[in-house]
């Protein structure tokens, strides 16, 4: 009886101990930080926090550095960043493909989040623009007026977003001849703050706007429809309306990708495995933002209550 006894307990205390060990039964494969990219807009931010706190779960050390948009790719083909959690095939697939072609960086898989940017305009506008959506509808007389600010006057004006973003919006106003002037926001925030003013008082604004987002689900408009993309509208000026341009047509849209430094995988297996299982749709990641962009909670507050209602979801994740 004694020599059965002793297995069993041996057994339930290391089925108790897994339960409350950090990282189960394994141990991180290198003390060294994982280091996260936070580009410059709330949803990355969750996206990147929700990731790095289920891996700090896990045992691992986790550091995240501000860090631009478009030239993050240089710091993930070195190591000096490990991992980029939103990369958008709307603006980020020319970037994210010329770095997975020097052999440093991987494409770690989809998110479950499908990008859309694009201009965008409140439904009100409709009313004095009515052929909208169709991007046509923006060079007939009146309409583009329709959109004017004092400075910009008869042109419409169009609010891209920061400049880091990249998206071509010159390149597409130039190639397909709209009668606008723009300008880029310098942050994330002054794109909603001036939306936000507009919409108060029925004013005219046309913008850049992207899902997953809260301002798309939570104000009325629509995303003006312009000459579907496809790639060569990017790379060939005899593709589209104006042979003699590129970006006559709209933007892309598709994945959020996940990118890593290529020794992520050899370094940190597990984390590797974690960071490639990560999944959230558009209006699960939409819904946090409205907490902290709309309700005023802070992200790491909207992350720690993730955490907690999804547990066994995340624990999934780094296979416990």
């Amino acid at each position: 009886m004694f020599r059965i006894a002793v297995p069993r307990l041996v057994l339930a205390l290391t089925a108790a101990l897994a339960l409350i060990s950090p990282a189960g039964s394994a141990e991180p494969e290198s003390s060294d930080p994982i280091v996260f990219a936070l580009n410059d807009w709330t949803g990355q931010h969750i996206t990147s926090r929700i990731m790095g706190t289920v891996l700090e779960k896990a045992g691992y050390k986790v550091q995240y550095v501000a860090a631009d948009y478009e030239t993050q790719f240089a710091d993930l083909e070195t190591g000096k960043l490990t991992v980029a959690m939103e990369i958008w095939a709307t603006t980020g697939k020319q970037n994210l493909e010329a770095a997975v072609a020097t052999g440093n960086v991987e494409n770690i898989g989809p998110t479950g989040m499908i990008a859309k940017e694009e201009w965008w305009f409140p439904a009100y506008m409709m009313e004095r623009c009515p052929t909208l959506p169709d991007w046509r509808a923006l060079l007939k007389p009146g309409c583009a007026e329709a959109f004017s600010t004092p400075e910009s006057m008869p042109k419409g004006f169009y609010l891209g977003g920061p400049a880091d973003w990249g998206g071509h919006d010159e390149g597409r106003i130039a190639a397909l001849s709209l009668p606008f002037t723009m300008a880029h926001a310098k942050t994330d925030d002054a794109l909603w703050e001036a939306l936000e003013d507009a919409v108060s008082g029925r004013e005219p604004i046309m913008l850049w706007i992207y899902a997953p987002h809260w301002a798309s689900a939570e104000f009325k408009g629509k995303w003006v429809a312009f000459p579907a993309y496809e790639p060569p509208c990017y790379s060939d000026p005899a593709w589209g309306i104006n042979p003699e341009a590129l970006y006559d047509c709209g933007k892309p849209s598709g994945p959020i990708w996940k990118a890593g430094w290529v020794g992520l995988k050899k370094k940190w297996p597990g984390a590797y495995r974690a960071i490639a299982a990560y999944s959230m749709s558009n209006d699960e990641m939409q819904a946090l933002q409205v907490a902290v962009e709309r309700e005023g909670r802070t992200v790491q507050f909207v992350v720690d209550g993730w955490i907690a209602a999804n547990e066994a979801r995340w624990r999934g994740w780094i296979g416990q």
